[in-house]
């Protein structure tokens, strides 16, 4: 991609892919990563770290932390920030048809969510790619929001942990990719939070099922019990929307 003051749309469309699935603490010149992107997108290093603090800027997760000094996006970037949040799934499959445009191919990070978005079958070739890009996709843009730790426990071993959609994926197509949609949990949480045994309060509180109150078993009391009324480790970026939040209170939890 040529250089010049004006970002093509191939250059927003990585560099919002980018903030996606980076932590934010890791937006910087000296990041070995920014440094490998913005060669191959024929940028600057410094020129592409500010890009990704000007996305952020646009983040409502990151504005409420009062940061100073993020208020440099274009109007091209707001209308690629409003595009990717009306159209999760188009963002993220042309997002990575142009990553592979320029040679990059990173590396699967583990949970396949296929049990959870249901069977391919009678699926065509197509939609099965698609679908495997959104599950990466997803799972990078929440493990990076919660800086890959599990929001209730702090487990930060990648392999157990999971994006756990807070509205099931087979309930909401449109928001399936959306990481305000998302929680970062341990395995053992994540099912706990698909059965109804936990949920998140408007807060951000972990509560627990009354159903399920066994404070007899050592186990549950240590996993589970403990956590009853704990403030949920809260994401640098997508906040989750409080509407997924109540969709889960009413539908899933077993108060």
């Amino acid at each position: 991609m040529a250089s010049s003051d004006r970002w093509t749309r191939k250059q927003l469309l990585v560099a919002f892919c980018l903030y996606c699935q980076m932590p934010f603490g890791k937006m910087h010149s000296r990041n070995p990563e920014i440094i490998k992107f913005s060669h191959l997108m024929g940028r600057s290093p410094s020129a592409l770290a500010m890009k990704l603090t000007n996305i952020a800027s646009l983040d409502p997760a990151i504005r409420a932390t009062g940061r100073k000094g993020l208020d440099g996006a274009s109007a091209a970037d707001r209308a690629m920030w409003q595009e990717m949040e009306q159209q999760w799934e188009k963002f993220a499959i042309e997002a990575q048809l142009v990553m592979e445009s320029l040679g990059i191919s990173e590396p699967e990070i583990g949970e396949d969510i296929t049990e959870k978005s249901g069977s391919y079958r009678g699926e065509t070739r197509l939609s099965e790619v698609n679908v495997r890009i959104g599950q990466h996709f997803f799972r990078r843009a929440v493990l990076s929001a919660y800086n890959y730790r599990c929001c209730i426990t702090g487990l930060s071993v990648t392999p157990l942990l999971v994006a756990s959609h807070i509205v099931p994926w087979r309930s909401d197509t449109e928001n399936r990719l959306n990481p305000r949609n998302g929680l970062c949990l341990s395995s053992l949480h994540d099912r706990a939070f698909d059965m109804g045994l936990i949920t998140i309060t408007h807060e951000l509180k972990v509560k627990i099922s009354s159903r399920h109150f066994n404070d007899s078993d050592r186990f549950f009391r240590d996993a589970l019990l403990s956590y009853d009324g704990k403030l949920i480790e809260t994401p640098e970026k997508f906040s989750p929307d409080l509407s997924f939040i109540d969709y889960h209170q009413k539908n899933i939890f077993k108060e």
